[in-house]
């Protein structure tokens, strides 16, 4: 399945629910823009567009469920619910199985083991700190804490003119 493909498919799964709708196109812009400045190769770059498109989606249960959408909870529940998206696909076994562990721990900043979780932890954010009005001391703490590529960095400094 292409990416446009999965792109529409997730539309159709947030049932016309705008915010997360807007949410997930604008993270997975900045995760293929940051993947592609960083030159990564093919495989990596479609799991990191994958997992940037299916990130959030336990939202919808959590706010159901829980009457919130915190992070850990998405982490919790959001592995099957993204297995189960992807079941039929035609994503590779890997392919799914990392797509799976990243949207499983895209709220986690600590142990980061690999490009393509450090450009989603990135993108996630660059899209968190605008749709929370973020401040720029929290946006500058987690620019030290947590960006590490040359694109997110350069991203980050510009959109939200800090230094």
């Amino acid at each position: 399945m292409t990416t446009g493909a999965l792109v529409e498919k997730m539309i159709a799964f947030y049932n016309g629910n705008l915010h997360d709708i807007n949410h997930f196109l604008k993270v997975h812009a900045y995760a293929k823009t940051i993947g592609e400045l960083e030159g990564l190769d093919p495989l990596m770059q479609r799991t990191l567009e994958v997992a940037a498109i299916v990130h959030d989606i336990a939202c919808p249960l959590c706010r159901e469920k829980y009457g919130n959408t915190n992070g850990k909870r998405q982490e919790e529940h959001g592995e099957a619910l993204a297995r189960e998206f992807l079941d039929g696909t035609g994503c590779p076994d890997g392919l799914v199985e990392r797509v799976c562990y990243l949207v499983a721990h895209h709220h986690t900043y600590t142990n980061v083991d690999g490009m393509d979780y450090q450009i989603l932890l990135e993108a996630d954010f660059l899209v968190n700190a605008d749709e929370s009005g973020m401040g720029e001391k929290a946006i500058l703490n987690t620019l030290q804490k947590v960006f590490k590529t040359r694109s997110g960095i350069r991203l980050l400094k510009e959109i939200y003119q800090v230094a």
